[in-house]
């Protein structure tokens, strides 16, 4: 039986997916839909929350509550209520940034014994990718060979959510019957996506519009639209820290050491990143989580919200 409250924090969104798929895996299939219930803090009432954990199961031991935005629900009132969380009830806490140790949140679930398991889910450090892409191909029962993953990891970065699926597409092209190989990872993965993505943040750049979206509709027409996601998100993370050593007098050689990039990214990035204010970049970033936020909660597809910012960008 899994613990009765569990928290889940960090940037990580394919690790959280991970843990979130087990406990519902955990739920009778037959009854799942009318045992599960997702809530967000930041715009239910209290009474409703209150009500979805205290409800009996349905047909089943226990039913399954995710919270998203915990830190937004009045501080005594959540406590009060994961004091009394029955046992019948699995309460999963989302916060999709990483907390701090001293965060109120964090100290109650360490104090709160073994009914309490808190899971900081941080997105892994570029040198530590290719280790995590040899173990989720594990995971998802293939093998790659280490300069392979060394290579897929050089070429999608730190986002796990893509690398998984790359993943997923590459054991496919080699039918599970081989590890992955190098050769496999030029000629199958992401790399000339990426390409066209550095390609079409030039054009964001310089405000060429009808360049910006032709490159666009030609990366949607040709790649799964979650993973050019990850690209750019990714992307623009890189500007913002490179536009920030640019503004410390660093050069791309320190940008290179302190991203973690190969010299020919680096050296690409840091002209990029001098095409735009931090201010800018910062501002771009900002409109990708509303973006991110807006995707999740169906509010927008992703490929129209892409589009949106396109236009909306270039016409500055």
């Amino acid at each position: 039986m899994p613990a009765s409250i569990l928290l889940l924090h960090g940037t990580d969104e394919y690790a959280v997916r991970e843990h979130l798929h087990k406990l519902q895996a955990g739920l009778d299939p037959s009854t799942a839909d009318m045992n599960l219930s997702r809530l967000d803090g930041r715009s239910l009432s209290f009474e409703a929350l209150n009500t979805a954990v205290k409800a009996i199961p349905f047909l089943s031991p226990l039913r399954l509550v995710i919270l998203t935005h915990p830190s937004a629900v009045e501080r005594s009132r959540l406590t009060e209520l994961l004091e009394g969380v029955p046992p019948t009830t699995v309460l999963a806490l989302v916060e999709a940034e990483t907390l701090r140790a001293d965060h109120w949140l964090v100290k109650w679930m360490a104090k709160a014994g073994p009914r309490a398991e808190l899971h900081l889910c941080a997105m892994p450090r570029l040198r530590e990718m290719p280790g995590w892409i040899i173990h989720e191909t594990k995971k998802q029962k293939g093998q790659i060979a280490p300069a392979a993953a060394a290579r897929l990891a050089e070429m999608i970065g730190e986002d796990t959510r893509v690398a998984a699926q790359e993943i997923t597409k590459l054991l496919t092209y080699v039918d599970f019957q081989r590890p992955i190989s190098e050769a496999d990872v030029e000629a199958v993965s992401i790399v000339s996506a990426q390409g066209s993505v550095f390609t079409l943040v030039d054009a964001l750049g310089t405000g060429d519009g009808p360049k910006a979206q032709h490159v666009l509709h030609q990366l949607l027409q040709d790649e799964d639209p979650f993973s050019l996601w990850g690209m750019v998100i990714r992307q623009f993370r890189l500007l913002l820290q490179a536009r920030e050593v640019l503004d410390e007098r660093g050069g791309a050689s320190q940008i290179q050491k302190e991203l973690g990039l190969h010299e020919f990214v680096a050296g690409k990035i840091a002209t990029q990143a001098g095409r735009f204010s931090l201010p800018a970049l910062e501002e771009v970033y900002h409109r990708l989580l509303e973006i991110d936020e807006g995707v999740k909660t169906s509010q927008v597809t992703l490929d129209l919200a892409l589009d949106m910012l396109v236009v909306d960008w270039t016409k500055k």
